[in-house]
């Protein structure tokens, strides 16, 4: 790590102001992590990253980055998207990520667009899983900046797939008018479906459920957050031993 990346039109430099684009991490099948609990948690998971960038006066995880190029602070901080700049950044491949629906449960996402719910349920999953979670098309991305910080490092270890391969029996998860979820009867496998922040669950894909229920709710009160109602269908999940 001799050389001293000292100019903005530096390709690594480029590249990762590239991936703060979807569309751009879409073509490319890369995505960037900033701070040094991601970028670990992604080589704790084994990881190798395509690019590695640390600030040469505040270095971190160099013993684990062997080629981590050193990078000028005033630039690092330009990359940075944090409050303070990250000390490490690092490149990783989409494909590297974990796939599947091996675990028992999990959870379809449907058109919910805010990365900090994904982030947040990909990190839920993870706490109260083993899980898997199932995202559609117009699903925030959970490589995005602000859902791999909501995920804290989850997004690692939690096996994602599409929504339509979200094996059955699936469970609408609806505001009122259906069965407590606290009644319902689980099986050795149950797929949680819930909707967007503020629609929720269309009709058409809550008649595609197998069953809907309802988190009961105080009196008066509208509806949870969908990364709350989430946690709670996974802690039901959880506290049963199911």
């Amino acid at each position: 790590m001799d050389r001293l990346i000292t100019s903005a039109a530096n390709p690594r430099l480029k590249l990762v102001r590239k991936l703060s684009a979807r569309r751009q991490r879409d073509k490319l099948g890369l995505f960037a992590c900033e701070g040094e609990d991601l970028v670990a948690a992604g080589l704790d998971a084994g990881l190798e990253p395509v690019e590695a960038l640390v600030d040469a006066e505040r270095p971190a995880l160099v013993d684990r980055l062997p080629r981590a190029e050193l990078v000028a602070p005033k630039l690092m901080a330009e990359l940075s998207q944090l409050a303070h700049p990250a000390r490490v950044i690092a490149v990783f491949r989409r494909a590297d990520l974990p796939r599947g629906v091996d675990a028992p449960v999990g959870l379809a996402l449907w058109h919910v667009g805010d990365p900090g719910n994904v982030g947040t349920l990909v990190r839920t999953a993870d706490a109260l899983g083993p899980a898997f979670v199932a995202l559609s098309p117009g699903c925030a991305d959970a490589t995005s900046p602000k859902a791999l910080r909501a995920s804290m490092g989850a997004v690692f270890r939690v096996p994602q797939v599409s929504f339509d391969k979200a094996p059955g029996p699936r469970i609408g998860l609806v505001p009122r008018g259906a069965r407590p979820l606290p009644e319902l009867q689980l099986g050795e496998r149950t797929t949680f479906v819930l909707g967007a922040e503020r629609e929720g669950l269309p009709e058409d894909v809550a008649a595609s459920c197998d069953e809907l229920a309802s988190i009961p709710l105080a009196e008066g009160a509208e509806s949870l957050n969908v990364a709350v109602a989430g946690a709670i269908a996974l802690y039901e999940v959880s506290r049963r031993g199911e």
